[in-house]
């Protein structure tokens, strides 16, 4: 058998889940298979559930027989499945596999025809394994498509702005209620945003209707950061898809110093100069602005892509 595994990327984290019933006929998701190790670790015990059963065709259920046993006895594949002590030395020697906790690390097989997106757990009394099956080629179609972004648009179709596949929009109701929701891409068209499925204009049209405003709430983005107020010589504190700042209980420092004091702050709280200088424009002149996406500076937070010359006080 030609099995080539990898651990996932990011993008293809999402679908190792379960998702609508929309996402996961496009990017051709067979099913899922689920199983434990058992108390001592040692044993298999799974159970299948169907998304499309037209596609689970007796070639594709040879085959998922064939991935499983090799990922449980062939030590070319590193005997993932053995045991859960295998699984867990597998997950534990690569850490780029981590889905950022210690309960989940993903890794992607491919066959010729198909791509099978496993979710392990190396925990004890939990479900060990998921393993998403796809038709590789659809799959591979729907995420690139998915590269171009989502499109947040006015009625008239002016683009507002784009977010990637995954990220989160803030809405805003016309009673201030504010109202996170992820988005995932369905075509350049059509998104998903929480539970609805909408043509983008249609959204564009309802959120107008209602008095709704919307704003990205970008996952390259920190949850908040420190920004230095020339005006003020204060630091503050900007919080992502909030206006203005928060004055911090810091002590006032001038000039140069002001604003190397807050590059070590953010720095020492993994915030880079180009999230630092988005989150300062998003606070000035509106999340939705492309000055407040961190992809246009450089290291140094140097504007490299302005599209907008807005003004607004020093900070």
């Amino acid at each position: 058998m030609d099995l080539k595994i990898r651990p996932m990327t990011k993008p293809e984290r999402m679908y190792s889940y379960t998702q609508s019933q929309q996402i996961m006929a496009q990017s051709g998701c067979i099913g899922h298979l689920r199983g434990d190790m058992g108390s001592n670790g040692k044993g298999f015990f799974t159970s299948w559930d169907d998304h499309d059963r037209d596609m689970k065709t007796d070639v594709f259920k040879t085959e998922l027989d064939d991935v499983v046993n090799a990922m449980r006895f062939d030590p070319q594949y590193g005997g993932v499945l053995k045991d859960r002590g295998a699984l867990s030395h597998y997950c534990y020697s690569q850490p780029e596999s981590s889905f950022g906790n210690d309960r989940e690390y993903g890794f992607r097989a491919d066959t010729a025809q198909y791509a099978y997106l496993m979710r392990l757990n190396p925990n004890r009394g939990e479900y060990n394994l998921y393993i998403y099956c796809y038709r590789r080629d659809w799959l591979d179609r729907h995420m690139k498509h998915a590269e171009r972004g989502i499109r947040f648009i006015t009625p008239g179709y002016k683009e507002l702005f784009r977010i990637p596949d995954g990220d989160t929009v803030r809405i805003t109701t016309s009673t201030d209620e504010k109202l996170d929701r992820v988005c995932r891409y369905i075509d350049d068209c059509h998104v998903e945003v929480g539970n609805g499925l909408y043509h983008i204009c249609q959204f564009a049209e309802m959120m107008e209707r209602c008095g709704n405003t919307v704003i990205p709430l970008r996952s390259s983005l920190p949850e908040h950061c420190y920004v230095y107020v020339l005006t003020a010589h204060e630091i503050g504190i900007v919080k992502k898809g909030e206006q203005g700042y928060y004055r911090s209980d810091l002590s006032p420092v001038y000039g140069e110093n002001g604003k190397e004091f807050v590059d070590e702050m953010n720095r020492q709280g993994s915030v880079s100069k180009a999230q630092a200088a988005a989150m300062s424009a998003g606070s000035m002149f509106g999340w939705s602005n492309p000055i407040a996406d961190p992809a246009n500076y450089d290291e140094q937070g140097k504007l490299i892509k302005p599209r907008h010359q807005d003004r607004g006080d020093a900070r």
